[in-house]
């Protein structure tokens, strides 16, 4: 019986053993508890993962991978330390610390390279860090100092912010102060990952943590401290002589928000546009249609523009409800399903109708969320038959709505941003409860699986706490979180998007990317529109026409000395390419010949088209967006090779310029000037008449040729025209 218990406490001591190697050890008297030749215990969460953090050992390209490096996995960024205190204490039997002997622990013997490390030596022997573990492992090796008070880390703190310095070459001292729940603080500076977002433009000395900013610009270094990230911006100015814009005629707050960066940066401002450039933007910029020639012959016939008039005309018009139905489609990603190919019908018209009638973006929203029915009859509904599945539409919801990339948080905690595995699943468990389908309607039970915890996620709104089991349908709740006034996504995504499509650029780019670590170009004016918008009702015209009167968007596009460099502080206009659509049908009106789109009838305009993928070689080539997924990227546009020897000797220019029921030709044919023809295309493709350089250019070419050649000539003139930068740009 004796000899029975002896076996019976060896098993027992192996299964602890195997299962919980501290509890082993400290059974079998090896250590104390804790082991006092250390003064100060460490918390393995708040203390010891920020080892790992600091030296990479738990980024993407190492431990932090998704499947992890040589047997050894910890979660991204310590964005979950439960799991790695699991990994590196109780996996693989325990071996990765030695309790008994600290100092010859595998983590430590690896990352010091005492034994082959893939990674090389990361740690000092006898640096800091290792010390730290070293502490740690000879405490044995707990999660936690105190089972009842755990430290919880709730804000990070770093100093600078921002900070203006004198010139490139200038330094600045980095440092964090971490605050934890139970109101103590304490400075980690040594332990937060500083990071440039251009290394080329900023260094950083990690012993030191100072920061060196190596050219002129705005810069932005990320730091980061646990499971909390703060943007931190470095800004010398681009140019060495002030500039003061306190007499500098302002039209709305947009201007002053403007001008104070550019005080700021020290960068001059370039001239206003003429009135037939302001035209020619305006009109391409609210409706996506080149300027009525009548209005621009009216510009040189001694008649001033009078601008506001000519916004509320173009906000007011059918081409403004048909251009930014286009637009919304576009962000909305409306395509026919294969199995629904006449709900995007329904959708589209929904969607044109609500511009029609001034309905606010926040009601637009809702409806969407809330939508039920069929989708041939319904268009809201259809904002259901967009994607595939609930995770899909968690990814559409936040992205179009939020402008934030949830998605980055399916695997793992968004390694830049507050969203963790909780809210993706969260958010995609309330989409999972909608039946998709032709028919949407409520579905009283389905789930989507948590891979964290391989459990049925709960419902919960992003950011916020999981819904109480007795909430059926989540959709409800997100809709009036998601428009609340306060909410600090919906507002400033869309008037964010609405600042892009009006200057080239926008106040946070990319446009689906909103987080703290990629902080706007000018946070007080995105801040002021976002308000500015809510308090107008969430009009969307609101918005356009405030931008549209502003000084800023009347700026020329033509940089002057000392503000070249400048591609996003609004100096000076951004020249903007036109969007595929928009280009096809410009080309399309000057050339006075209709594109035919599929089996569509001819006349049919691109921006009209609810079918992103209509049969039509000029807009593959043009390189239109396919709806499938986000438009937000201008990388995935066309271009390159195939479209320029397409546009030299393809159909798209050559076969229309010929026809004969061209603009050219009827212009020929009914006897106008060759003069008269070269005018009349500029006022037709360029909102402007020739200056005085190109008029005499063209009479020189023209006057010294014969009829054929200069049939020829003109021919070359409007194919010229059609491919030239001034004209496929909104500048």
């Amino acid at each position: 019986m004796i000899q029975l218990e002896k076996i019976n406490f060896v098993l027992l001591f192996i299964a602890v053993s195997v299962l919980d190697p501290v509890a082993a050890n400290r059974a079998n008297g090896q250590i104390e508890e804790p082991i006092q030749r250390w003064k100060k215990v460490f918390d393995f969460n708040t203390e010891v993962m920020p080892v790992f953090t600091k030296f990479g050992c738990n980024s993407g390209a190492c431990h932090g991978a998704a499947v992890g490096r040589g047997g050894f996995k910890l979660s991204l960024y310590g964005g979950n330390p439960t799991s790695d205190y699991e990994s590196i204490v109780r996996h693989s039997r325990g071996r990765r610390v030695n309790l008994a002997n600290p100092e010859r622990s595998l983590l430590l013997k690896k990352s010091t390279e005492m034994i082959e490390h893939g990674g090389g030596a990361v740690l000092d022997l006898d640096g800091e860090a290792a010390q730290r573990l070293t502490a740690w492992i000879s405490q044995g090796a707990i999660q936690h100092r105190s089972a009842t008070n755990r430290p919880t880390l709730v804000k990070l703190d770093v100093t600078p912010r921002k900070k203006v310095l004198d010139s490139a070459g200038s330094q600045v001292e980095l440092s964090a102060i971490a605050f934890f729940a139970d109101s103590s603080e304490k400075d980690v500076t040594a332990w937060t990952v500083f990071t440039a977002e251009d290394k080329s433009a900023v260094s950083i000395d990690s012993e030191s943590t100072y920061a060196k900013v190596l050219r002129r610009g705005r810069h932005v270094v990320v730091a980061r401290f646990l499971d909390k990230v703060v943007p931190i911006e470095l800004i010398v100015p681009l140019a060495d002589q002030s500039v003061n814009y306190s007499n500098a005629p302002t039209s709305n707050f947009i201007d002053e928000e403007i001008f104070k960066t550019l005080e700021m940066l020290r960068l001059p401002l370039s001239p206003e546009v003429d009135d037939a450039t302001f035209l020619r933007r305006a009109t391409l910029d609210l409706t996506g249609r080149l300027p009525n020639e009548n209005r621009v012959a009216k510009l040189f016939n001694s008649e001033s523009l009078e601008r506001s008039a000519l916004v509320e005309e173009l906000l007011s018009s059918n081409e403004f409800v048909d251009y930014w139905t286009y637009k919304l489609a576009k962000l909305l990603r409306i395509h026919p399903q294969t199995d629904n190919p006449a709900g995007a019908n329904s959708y589209h018209r929904w969607i044109a109708k609500q511009l029609a009638n001034h309905v606010g973006y926040d009601k637009i929203a809702q409806e969407l969320i809330l939508a039920t029915g069929d989708t041939l009859e319904n268009g809201p509904a259809n904002f259901y038959a967009t994607v595939r599945g609930p995770r899909e539409q968690a990814e559409l919801v936040s992205e179009v709505f939020m402008g934030s990339r949830l998605r980055c948080a399916n695997c793992h905690n968004h390694p830049l941003d507050r969203w963790t595995q909780d809210d993706y699943h969260g958010l995609s468990a309330i989409f999972a409860r909608v039946e998709m389908g032709r028919f949407i309607k409520p579905k009283p039970t389905g789930e989507v699986i948590h891979p964290r915890t391989t459990v049925p996620a709960a419902m919960q709104i992003p950011g916020e706490t999981p819904f109480s089991v007795e909430v059926k349908n989540g959709r409800a709740p997100f809709a009036d979180w998601l428009t609340r006034r306060n909410n600090s996504f919906f507002a400033k995504a869309i008037v964010n998007r609405i600042w892009k499509e009006m200057m080239s650029r926008g106040l946070v780019e990319p446009v689906d990317d909103f987080r703290d670590t990629n902080p706007a170009t000018h946070p007080d004016l995105l801040e002021r529109l976002a308000e500015d918008f809510v308090n107008s009702g969430y009009d969307l015209r609101h918005t356009i026409r405030l931008i549209a009167s502003s000084a800023s968007y009347a700026r020329s596009s033509n940089a002057i000395d000392g503000n070249k460099d400048d591609d996003r502080f609004y100096s000076h206009a951004i020249r903007t390419e036109l969007q595929p659509e928009v280009l096809a049908d410009a080309i399309s009106d000057v050339l006075g010949v209709s594109e035919k789109f599929g089996e569509l009838p001819l006349g049919t305009r691109a921006i009209t088209l609810v079918d992103p993928k209509v049969n039509s070689r000029t807009l593959d080539v043009l390189g239109r967006c396919g709806r499938m997924d986000s438009c937000d990227d201008d990388s995935s546009r066309g271009g390159g090779l195939t479209q320029k020897l397409h546009l030299f000797n393809g159909a798209l220019l050559n076969a229309r310029i010929l026809a004969e029921n061209s603009r050219l030709q009827i212009l020929a044919s009914h006897g106008k000037s060759r003069m008269e023809i070269v005018h009349q295309f500029y006022r037709a493709g360029f909102s402007r008449l020739p200056t005085d350089k190109e008029h005499r250019f063209w009479q020189s070419k023209l006057s010294n040729a014969d009829k054929n050649e200069q049939k020829k000539i003109l021919e070359d003139f409007v194919w010229g025209m059609l491919t030239s930068e001034e004209f496929s740009t909104n500048h």
